[in-house]
C-alpha cells in the first residue's frame, strides 16, 4: 500500500509541475528573449555610436615616422643587383 501511495503522490506531483510549466515557460521566454534582445540593440547602439565618431575623421590621413632611416652601407657587402628574367624561344 505505501508502494502504491508513492507512485500516485509522485505521479501527482509531476502532473501538477507539468501544469505549472505549461503557464509560466512562455512568460520566462518572453522574458529571456527580450533580455538578450535588448543586450543586441546595446551593442548595435554602441557599434553605431564608434561609427558616428568615427565619420568625423573619414578621409583624413596621417603617417607618423618611427624612426630616422639613414642609408649605411657595410663595405663588405657589396652592390645590389637586379635580376631579370630571360625569356628563351
Amino acid at each position: 500500500m505505501g508502494l502504491l501511495k508513492f507512485i500516485v503522490i509522485l505521479f501527482c506531483v509531476f502532473y501538477f509541475i507539468k501544469i505549472i510549466l505549461r503557464f509560466l515557460m512562455p512568460i520566462l521566454m518572453r522574458r529571456f528573449l527580450a533580455n538578450i534582445q535588448n543586450k543586441f540593440q546595446d551593442k548595435f547602439n554602441q557599434h553605431d555610436q564608434f561609427q558616428k565618431g568615427k565619420s568625423s575623421d573619414e578621409g583624413k590621413v596621417t603617417i607618423e615616422k618611427k624612426y630616422n632611416s639613414t642609408n649605411k652601407r657595410s663595405e663588405g657587402i657589396g652592390e645590389y643587383v637586379d635580376f631579370e628574367e630571360i625569356n628563351e624561344k
